[in-house]
């Protein structure tokens, strides 16, 4: 048996298919995670979560930004914007079961050996604490209050962890930091508009999650994606899998038994957006 996990798919069908034959993937033995937004912004959302759906037991996949996006305009707490893509899963005739999967999906997941996030962690939270956070935002996402969560879920405050945070504000942080998180300062202040590169931002003060000295997550192994302008990097035990294939980079899949080869294909047809400012 094999295990891989694949950097934000994004409604790239096309190249997910390749690179699952590329690595010679079989749903009947393998494992493959995918670390998040696997809908949105690429030509073929409906197709990506369909498949992704159908593969059962051989696919785990966390939450990311956009998947959530969609769930939220799905709600109807959100309206979509002028790049989403994902209007023929919301008009679709199996709409109902795909969306009340994707709600179904957790923001961790542990692997034998990795911890799988889509964006990041602060530095304050160890993996227990990261886990236990990441069960109280999935229980409200799988209840009766999914509603009133996507009503509430954006923002980008507070914008520090404190254990005394509570009701929609503690949610609202945990959202933000497994799934929109770049950046944040020593302290662990989190910053959402930066979106670049490292050396990219304006402040001297920032810097990525996942280099905070001392974070409390620092011994786990953490694979990521998110940050398509970081690209595939490993540094201090995580690992980022997002390498841009909606911007026409790749599409990649690390294997998480044996020696941790990492395997791409290139977008097909070039970018299928421009990339956001």
């Amino acid at each position: 048996m094999a295990e891989y996990a694949i950097g934000d798919v994004q409604g790239c069908f096309g190249e997910l298919r390749l690179l699952l034959n590329k690595i010679g993937f079989d749903p009947r033995h393998d494992l493959v995670y995918f670390v998040g937004d696997i809908v949105n912004r690429g030509p073929q959302s409906l197709e990506t979560l369909r498949f992704i759906k159908n593969m059962g037991e051989s696919a785990v996949t966390v939450l990311g930004n956009h998947d959530l996006h969609l769930l939220s305009v799905a709600y109807g707490a959100s309206k979509t914007k002028r790049r989403d893509t994902f209007g023929d899963i919301l008009g679709a005739p199996d709409r109902d079961g795909l969306l009340d999967w994707l709600r179904m999906r957790p923001l961790l997941h542990l692997t034998s050996e990795f911890y799988l996030i889509h964006a990041g962690l602060p530095p304050q939270w160890d993996m227990e604490t990261a886990a236990r956070c990441a069960r109280e935002v999935e229980t409200v996402l799988r209840g009766d209050a999914a509603g009133e969560f996507f009503q509430r879920m954006y923002g980008d405050k507070p914008d520090r962890w404190s254990e005394n945070l509570e009701g929609w504000p503690r949610l609202r942080f945990i959202t933000n930091c497994f799934t929109r998180l770049r950046y944040c300062d020593r302290n662990g202040v989190l910053d959402m508009k930066e979106k670049g590169a490292p050396g990219s931002q304006e402040s001297p003060h920032l810097m990525p999650w996942f280099k905070v000295q001392g974070r409390a997550s620092e011994s786990a192994k953490i694979i990521f994606g998110h940050w398509s302008t970081l690209g595939y990097h490993v540094e201090q035990n995580c690992h980022c899998l997002d390498t841009g294939c909606l911007w026409g980079g790749k599409l990649t899949a690390m294997r998480l038994d044996g020696d941790n080869g990492v395997f791409s294909v290139g977008s097909i047809n070039g970018p299928h957006q421009l990339p956001v400012d």
